[in-house]
């Protein structure tokens, strides 16, 4: 009988790819895999290392996986991913529920090293960073309408609070065609919507091509057949070209969608997390990306309580929030990670002060979005269905202003239809009111007129 697996991936879109082609790579080679981890045979966590959150759940998730293995219902654990990468020599000599610990380098060889752990050996493995593959076959985890497309890996920004360079090494892009034809394969297996991640997904193409090349990447994805929007997430700020903004105003299939982890917008502070701009550079790309983009969506996270951030400075932040008025907004405390610049600065702000400036964010946050989803009632929006809510008798999507797993959900019922969506399949919803931040409605009927509609 073939050995079972099953992996828990942690983290971001960019590990859940990296799980994929692991899971594909093992399938090929004749591992059954299985859906219920606690039920395999040999289970992988492929762990997240980030910040100190994402530490700890891959942490639990490994000591709960530990005790099933100590009850004998798994026979084998594996970690693999940002933790087990960053920290080779400490991950096993405090987890010694663990089989095999596996570096990113090491993903492509992992079926090989797997059958050595099913016949019951203890590997461990730390290959050269790039021998990470960028691609190949995937067992997608993500429902067959949309997918992760990562084009890059790697990072060369060196934020002063970041691991990711430490952990993935330098930006790698992809090249063109090689991106294309994964893209058509997906489109190919049901994907309607394509969402770009990397690291910096606008640093595309600068080590192979010599310039930004995003833009030109995504007018060769919109001529792909059955691809019906494309999503870019992790867009640095210094990178927006004005050729980019032109292919999102331009391209129907392109989705006027920006995420910008700005984190900060005091100069004061962005200089000393090794970023570059300030409040009244960052205000004027906002306002033109606006300006060139019609209807586009911001979508930002910002980071409380870095090394230095004064009172001051905090306040800067939220006069700052409360002018933009972001679509979207993520706010997060700063996270002190070992082996960072920042991590040894001066003047570290003390847990519960962090906490203080990050709920204040979040809270003003909370009415600039209901404020935004109010404004949005009366109107039609191309909705991708994705689900129905037994407990709340409706049914749910997303629309171009949803980046799938970190923004909301649209809630709707029938229309005078009464006809059943299919999931992955487009509606047009007509919004009657907000709840929360989230949208509610009911599909439009064919007939009736309806002013203003936003879809994409």
């Amino acid at each position: 009988m073939p050995v079972k697996v099953g992996m828990i991936s942690l983290g971001c879109a960019k590990n859940q790819v990296d799980g994929e082609l692991i899971m594909a790579s093992l399938k090929a080679a004749g591992f059954e895999l299985v859906d219920d981890v606690a039920m395999a045979d040999v289970a992988i966590v492929n762990t997240c290392g980030f910040i100190a959150s994402a530490k700890k759940e891959s942490i639990d998730e490994i000591l709960e996986l530990g005790l099933l293995k100590k009850e004998g219902r798994i026979k084998k654990l594996v970690a693999t991913g940002c933790l087990a990468e960053r920290y080779q020599e400490e991950i096993r000599q405090e987890l010694p529920e663990l089989d095999g610990v596996f570096g990113i380098g090491a993903n492509g060889d992992i079926a090989g090293y797997m059958k050595e752990i099913a016949a019951g050996k203890a590997l461990e493995a730390f290959p050269e960073k790039d021998r990470l593959p960028l691609c190949g076959e995937r067992e997608l985890t993500t429902p067959s309408w949309f997918a992760y497309l990562k084009i890059a890996e790697g990072c060369d920004n060196r934020c002063a609070y970041c691991a990711i360079p430490m952990i993935r090494g330098g930006y790698r892009s992809r090249p063109m065609e090689s991106i294309e034809e994964e893209a058509r394969a997906l489109a190919a297996n049901g994907a309607k919507e394509l969402v770009l991640i990397a690291q910096d997904t606008t640093r595309y193409g600068i080590d192979l091509y010599g310039q930004y090349s995003l833009a030109q990447l995504l007018r060769r994805l919109c001529a792909i057949e059955g691809v019906r929007w494309l999503r870019v997430l992790y867009c640095y700020p210094d990178a927006i070209t004005d050729e980019l903004l032109e292919v999102m105003a331009q391209e129907a299939k392109v989705v006027p969608y920006i995420d910008l982890p700005l984190q900060h917008c005091s100069g004061k502070i962005l200089k000393a997390m090794n970023r570059r701009g300030d409040r009244e550079s960052l205000t004027a790309l906002l306002k033109k990306v606006r300006e060139k983009v019609p209807g586009v969506i911001l979508r930002t996270t910002l980071i409380t309580g870095f090394p230095g951030e004064t009172e001051e400075d905090f306040s800067e932040l939220a006069e700052f929030v409360k002018e933009i008025e972001f679509d979207r907004l993520g706010c997060f405390t700063y996270s002190q990670e070992e082996g960072t610049p920042a991590a040894s600065l001066p003047e570290q702000v003390e847990e519960e002060e962090k906490e203080r400036r990050a709920g204040i964010i979040a809270d003003m946050q909370m009415d600039i979005s209901d404020q935004k989803a109010s404004s949005y009632v009366g109107k039609r929006l191309e909705v991708l269905v994705e689900g129905f809510d037994r407990y709340a008798e409706c049914w749910f999507g997303r629309s171009y202003m949803d980046a799938p797993d970190v923004d909301g959900k649209i809630f709707f019922t029938l229309g005078k239809t009464g006809k059943r969506p299919v999931l992955g399949q487009f509606v047009e919803v007509e919004i009657e009111d907000c709840l929360d931040g989230d949208l509610t409605g009911r599909i439009a009927d064919v007939d009736e007129k309806c002013p203003g509609a936003t879809s994409s």
